[in-house]
């Protein structure tokens, strides 16, 4: 009888190997108002306007954050940890008024992680970046995804989900809930699908992360055990 202990699994915690760094997980509340996804665009009025300047921040600290990583190898952690929120803040609005329709509870005006919010977007923050990805991965080796991103969203997708394939899957799931009170399940998962996708591509570009986006459509509010 051998003596020898079974070599241990790798982890598959949010913090393994074989988990993206980049986590979007949500759920679909029920039950929906039929009708209050007509407004919602209005009512979520007082978050654009704050985004446009945390977008603006979000640039800056970008900047900043690329030379940082280009001279040190690592992402200052309140740097990160604003970036983190700008995406969250930003999903969390996109969550209920235009992305997906999933919730009818208003957006909470905070950067930080909010566990009882339906949805939740978090990022493992690295100890170590690449100093020469960094020089490249924001545009050259994302290049694929955009062009994908850009049937999903319509263009620039960090910013407002005002067109493309989300967009128009958000409408029927709008019209659904209008005459029929309910939300069709698979349109929900593929909708996740599809900004879990955009919102790996932001991270990445980002800097969060060198992780390099799956090119997988991982559908519904669960992320997957792994990711190849």
């Amino acid at each position: 009888m051998s003596t020898h202990a079974p070599s241990p699994e790798p982890p598959t915690g949010p913090t393994g190997p074989h988990r993206y760094p980049a986590r979007l997980t949500a759920r679909l509340d029920k039950p929906l108002s039929r009708w209050l996804w007509l407004v919602k665009w209005l009512l979520a009025l007082p978050h654009y306007i704050v985004l446009v300047f945390l977008w603006v921040a979000f640039v800056v600290v970008g900047v900043v954050a690329f030379f940082a990583i280009l001279f040190t190898g690592r992402y200052p952690r309140p740097l990160f940890d604003f970036t983190t929120g700008v995406l969250r803040w930003h999903w969390r609005v996109a969550y209920y008024a235009c992305a997906a329709l999933g919730t009818d509870r208003y957006p909470p005006f905070t950067l930080a992680d909010v566990p009882d919010y339906p949805t939740r977007w978090e990022v493992e923050y690295p100890q170590r970046l690449s100093r020469g990805l960094v020089l490249v991965k924001w545009w050259l080796l994302a290049l694929p995804h955009y062009l994908i991103l850009g049937f999903f969203v319509g263009g620039a997708y960090r910013y407002w989900y005002s067109g493309g394939l989300i967009a128009m899957l958000t409408l029927f799931a709008g019209v659904a809930l209008l005459f029929t009170r309910v939300y069709p399940r698979g349109l929900f998962d593929l909708l996740l699908g599809l900004n879990r996708w955009a919102l790996r591509v932001a991270a990445y570009t980002a800097l969060l992360t060198d992780a390099y986006p799956p090119f997988r459509l991982d559908q519904g509010g669960n992320e997957p055990d792994a990711v190849p």
